[in-house]
C-alpha cells in the first residue's frame, strides 16, 4: 500500500489493540460511497498505522464487500498457491481461509512464500462468532527486533524452504494453487516463479520453494520479519493432526512444512520461539458484525483465533507486489 497525500484519520489507540476507526451512524447507509469517498485518507492510515479498523461501515454481504474493495484497492487478486481451502463469495471476495474452528491459525504474512503477494488485505466481517475468532495483527518490525538475533541471522542468510504436497486427499486441490490441473502448465507456472517440482509415481505433486525471511518495506525501506516459517511447521500443527498426518503420508509427506534454507529442519524450539514473540507483539479487537480490517500485509502479520458460532468473514486480496526471492 503506497504513501497518501491525504491526511490520515484520527483513531482510537489502546494497548493491546489496533487502530480502530469508529464511524457516525449514516456512514453504513453507502458503504461504497463512503470508501470512495474517503479512500485516500484510509490508504493513509493504514500507512501511518499498519493496519485499521473500521467500525460502522455496516457491510453485509460478500458482493457489497467486492465493490469497496474495488473502490480501495488498486487492484484486485485471483489467490494463487493458497494454502488452504477458500470458497468464492462473489467478484474478487474470498470466505476466509477453511480451518478446524478449535484450532487457531497463527501469525502469517498473506503468500509471504509467494513471488507476488497482495499488499493490502481486507476483511469484512459478515457474521460475528459468538466468542473468539478474533483477526489478530503484528508489527513484523517489532517482531524483528524482539527476535533472538542469531536465529534472524541464519534466516537472512539462508532463507527458509517451504515442501508441499498436493494429493486428493488433503489440502488444496492443483487448479485453486495454480490456475490449471495440466502437468505442461504446472511446470511452466513453477519454473517461472523458481518453484521446484516433482511428479510422483501416483500423481501426487511435491512442490520446494527458497523465500527470503526478512523484506524492506517497498514504501518505507523498514526491515520486517516476512514470511510464514512458524505457521506453515509441522510443530504448530495440534499434535494428534501431526501424528495422524505422518502415519498416514510419512515424515516427509505434510501437505506443507517449513524448513531453514539450507534444508534443516526446524526445531520445535525454534517454532515455539517464533509463535511466542509473535503473542507479545499481538494487537486485538473482536469481530462486530458490519467490521472492515484493512491490513497492510507487508508490515503487518495476521492470525485467527479459535471460536464458537458462526462465523462468515469476506476477503479481498489486493495491490499485488513482487517480493524478491532469496539470493
Amino acid at each position: 500500500m503506497s504513501q497518501e497525500t491525504a491526511a490520515a484519520f484520527d483513531v482510537v489507540r489502546a494497548d493491546g489493540r489496533p487502530a480502530v476507526l469508529e464511524l457516525p451512524g449514516d456512514a453504513g447507509s453507502d458503504p461504497v460511497a463512503w470508501a470512495t469517498a474517503h479512500r485516500d485518507a484510509l490508504r493513509a492510515t493504514v500507512a501511518e498505522h499498519g493496519a485499521v479498523l473500521v467500525r460502522g461501515l455496516g457491510l453485509g454481504d460478500a458482493g457489497t464487500v467486492g465493490r469497496v474493495g474495488r473502490e480501495l484497492l488498486g487492484t484486485v487478486m485471483t489467490e494463487r498457491e493458497g494454502f488452504a481451502t477458500r470458497q468464492v463469495l462473489a467478484d474478487g471476495v474470498y470466505s476466509s481461509s477453511e480451518w478446524p474452528v478449535d484450532q487457531p491459525m497463527c501469525m502469517h504474512h498473506e503468500l509471504s512464500y509467494a513471488r507476488e503477494v497482495p499488499g493490502t488485505l481486507l476483511f469484512a466481517c459478515l457474521t460475528a462468532p459468538d466468542s473468539g475468532g478474533v483477526t489478530g495483527v503484528s508489527d513484523s518490525h517489532d517482531v524483528l527486533a524482539a527476535l533472538p538475533a542469531e536465529l534472524v541471522a541464519r534466516f537472512e542468510t539462508e532463507g527458509w524452504l517451504l515442501d508441499r504436497n498436493y494429493t486428493d486427499t488433503v489440502g488444496v486441490g492443483l487448479t485453486a494453487s495454480f490456475g490449471t490441473e495440466d502437468r505442461a502448465g504446472i511446470e511452466a507456472y513453477c519454473a517461472a516463479r523458481g518453484i521446484e517440482c516433482t511428479w510422483q509415481s501416483n500423481g501426487d505433486l511435491h512442490t520446494r520453494q527458497r523465500s527470503a525471511a526478512v523484506l524492506n518495506h517497498p514504501v518505507t525501506g523498514r526491515r520486517g520479519w516476512f514470511n510464514q516459517i512458524a505457521f506453515l511447521n509441522e510443530w504448530t500443527l495440534d499434535p494428534m493432526i501431526r501424528e495422524y498426518l505422518k502415519f498416514e503420508f510419512g515424515d516427509d509427506g505434510l501437505p506443507f512444512n517449513s524448513r531453514f534454507g539450507g534444508g534443516a529442519a526446524l526445531d520445535e524450539d525454534v517454532v515455539l520461539t517464533i509463535n511466542a514473540v509473535y503473542e507479545k507483539h499481538t494487537l486485538r479487537e473482536p469481530w462486530r458484525a458490519g467490521d472492515l480490517l484493512i491490513v497492510d500485509n507487508l508490515r503487518m502479520a495476521h492470525s485467527r483465533e479459535a471460536y464458537e458460532g458462526e462465523r462468515e468473514i469476506a476477503v479481498v486480496l489486493g495491490d499485488p507486489v513482487t517480493v524478491p526471492a532469496h539470493s
